[in-house]
């Protein structure tokens, strides 16, 4: 993956950037300063890294979240090295109703994620069923944890959140995925989707099984969203589609979204009951082998998916890094592009760059040094 020896890559990378002036980065932060005041933008989450290695020799990371045109910042991104064994954990987390689901997250599924997966001996391993068993008991337990505690606070039952989490290591990644968050690698430039939405509407495989999931457990659809309700089909939290559906359909009646009658209806023609949970924090499970042709990942939340596709994106960040190799400047140029997009969510994202150097960052460096020393790895 690496195309330069990792410590004249750092050395290289830190004294171009020293010497590059992006107007990029300028105008980014300048616009956020403006607008600060009438769109409430939250500062930018900075975890670039030459320096910060300690998970995985050759990765850097970069990582922002804006608040954008919405009352409240309800979206999340964790990056973490301590306690996995030769892997790096990213995360982006996509909140609704309430900031307190995402706030748990950030807390408790990284420490759940590595306590399950033996500090990372599992991963290192590679037997996908026991990884695959592990991260499902993980967030089966960090989701009943968050719903004993949203039990206790009644105004909360409209809190959750999706998540999608990575494990990358120097030539493998983990996704562990639940919800509308989507993964994407760079193969030479090539967009590779990785993860599929899980919302209850569309034509597509993953979105018609979760529709007859719903369904089968005496849900029902209505404008694409589970009892008229919530856009997505797997999330933590959202306790009233869990442990508290009876309560959930009297809410319904009483504030005139539905009535007896039709509730009635529902379970008398289609002979259902809601038998069981409508919203699942059940993860979908991948293993990607990364290649010499692997070049960054990049995670983030649908304020940028909804406003930009994965091929326009990876050729925007692969442009970026062509230009000044900076992946936190990168992270924080897409989240302005999603912007300009007139994106009206939040917006998380992450980019792991993983030792890729362009042919134009390899002149850059050959101008300012005057000479070539690129060492192949």
């Amino acid at each position: 993956m690496a195309l330069l020896n990792q410590q004249l890559q750092r050395f290289l990378l830190t004294r171009l950037n020293y010497n590059f002036k992006p107007t990029v980065k300028n105008n980014f932060v300048n616009t956020t300063t403006a607008r600060a005041k009438s769109q409430c933008y939250c500062s930018a989450i900075a975890i670039d890294a030459p320096s910060s290695l300690s998970g995985v020799a050759g990765i850097r990371w970069g990582s922002v979240s804006l608040q954008g045109l919405r009352e409240e910042m309800e979206d999340g991104a964790v990056i973490q090295s301590d306690g996995l064994d030769g892997f790096s954990f990213a995360a982006v987390f996509d909140g609704h109703g309430g900031v307190s689901t995402v706030k748990f997250l950030r807390d408790e599924l990284y420490k759940e994620c590595v306590a399950a997966l033996q500090g990372g001996l599992l991963l290192s391993g590679k037997d996908f069923d026991a990884i695959k068993k592990a991260l499902q008991e993980a967030f089966e337990n960090v989701d009943m944890k968050l719903l004993n505690r949203l039990e206790m606070n009644a105004e909360e039952d409209e809190s959750g959140a999706t998540a999608t989490v990575m494990f990358i290591g120097r030539d493998i990644l983990f996704i562990s995925h639940v919800g509308d968050c989507c993964v994407v690698l760079s193969r030479t430039g090539k967009a590779d989707v990785l993860t599929n939405p899980h919302r209850p509407y569309g034509s597509g495989q993953v979105s018609l099984q979760e529709i007859r999931r719903i369904r089968e457990a005496g849900g029902w659809i209505s404008n694409g969203r589970i009892c008229g309700d919530i856009a997505v089909s797997r999330a933590f939290g959202d306790i009233r589609f869990k442990t508290k559906k009876n309560e959930m359909l009297k809410k319904g009646v009483n504030e005139g979204r539905w009535s007896e009658k039709f509730v009635s209806s529902i379970f008398c023609v289609r002979r259902v009951q809601l038998n069981k949970d409508l919203v699942i924090a059940s993860p979908d499970i991948f293993q990607v082998s990364l290649g010499s042709d692997a070049e960054f990942v990049l995670l983030a939340s649908d304020g940028l998916w909804d406003y930009m596709n994965s091929s326009d994106a990876v050729k925007f960040v692969r442009n970026q890094l062509q230009q000044h190799g900076d992946v936190q400047l990168a992270c924080e140029a897409l989240a302005q592009a999603a912007l300009d997009q007139h994106s009206q969510d939040n917006i998380s994202i992450v980019i792991a760059d993983l030792g890729y150097a362009s042919v134009e960052l390899m002149r850059s460096i050959h101008r300012i040094f005057g000479f070539c020393f690129l060492k192949l790895v």
